[in-house]
């Protein structure tokens, strides 16, 4: 089925970041589902990939809404999910990488689950009241995926010799990608003049400190920073996201609008 051609209004651009991110980090983690290493957490990583899914579904939805009230043409949520090719995708390259084991979840899930606290937190205040009615939902989500995430993170760290080691390596292997989250450009500095929400460049300080905080009872403290930015937030992404895609819009790409 043919792509669709996506707004490339700044405050679209700058709500698919947001809507994206959520869907493909619920992607990876919907691939624990029957294969978390205790019954308990198979459900909760279940559950956090569907409050993700319920965010990604309620951004999208007002993304194409705004693409409407722009002039252009609206979309809705399953056309921006689906019908969007690789290169119009906006989430940031760190929820596109592969699943790993569990402590590089837990570790991408504490860090993703703390900026976007931070960012539903600022987005209560958007001058968009749709935008501020989902953020007031979806933060009391995103604070149980930061307390679920950071005491598994204090476990593997403070644990066995091995799951140390293992919260080590991920660290190791999510580190670089960390920094394109707060990497400003005009379409944050659009958003900020407009009140639509905050530069998450803006977020970085906080972050760190909540993200340190984590780190230090697990005996981890934060990398030095690295030159390395990826850009996923611009539509250039890894290798990882194409298969991701793929799997994820075969049926409708093979059945144009079906339906349950």
């Amino acid at each position: 089925m043919q792509s669709i051609t996506v707004s490339s209004h700044p405050s679209v651009q700058y709500l698919l970041r947001i809507g994206d991110t959520c869907l493909i980090l619920a992607q990876r983690l919907a691939e624990w589902c029957g294969h978390a290493p205790i019954v308990e957490e198979d459900i909760a990583l279940t559950n956090m990939a569907l409050d993700l899914v319920g965010q990604a579904r309620a951004v999208l939805t007002r993304a194409g809404e705004l693409e409407g009230e722009l002039g252009g043409a609206r979309h809705d949520e399953d056309q921006l999910a689906f019908l969007r090719d690789e290169r119009d995708f906006r989430n940031c390259t760190l929820v596109e990488l592969p699943r790993g084991d569990f402590a590089v979840t837990m570790l991408r899930n504490c860090a993703v689950a703390i900026f976007l606290k931070l960012l539903w937190q600022k987005l209560e205040g958007s001058s968009d009241s749709e935008l501020a009615a989902i953020a007031g939902k979806a933060v009391k989500e995103a604070r149980y995926h930061q307390e679920h995430a950071a005491g598994w993170v204090v476990r593997l760290g403070d644990g066995t010799e091995e799951s140390a080691a293992r919260l080590k390596a991920a660290l190791d292997l999510l580190w670089p990608y960390i920094a394109e989250i707060f990497e400003a450009d005009a379409v944050d500095d659009e958003a900020e003049a407009a009140r639509l929400g905050p530069r998450w460049a803006d977020l970085r300080d906080d972050w760190r400190a909540e993200f340190a905080a984590v780190l230090a009872p697990a005996g981890v403290a934060l990398p030095a920073e690295r030159a390395f930015r990826s850009t996923g937030k611009t539509g250039r992404h890894s290798e990882h996201l194409g298969y991701v895609l793929a799997e994820m819009q075969h049926l409708q790409r093979t059945f144009p609008g079906g339906v349950w």
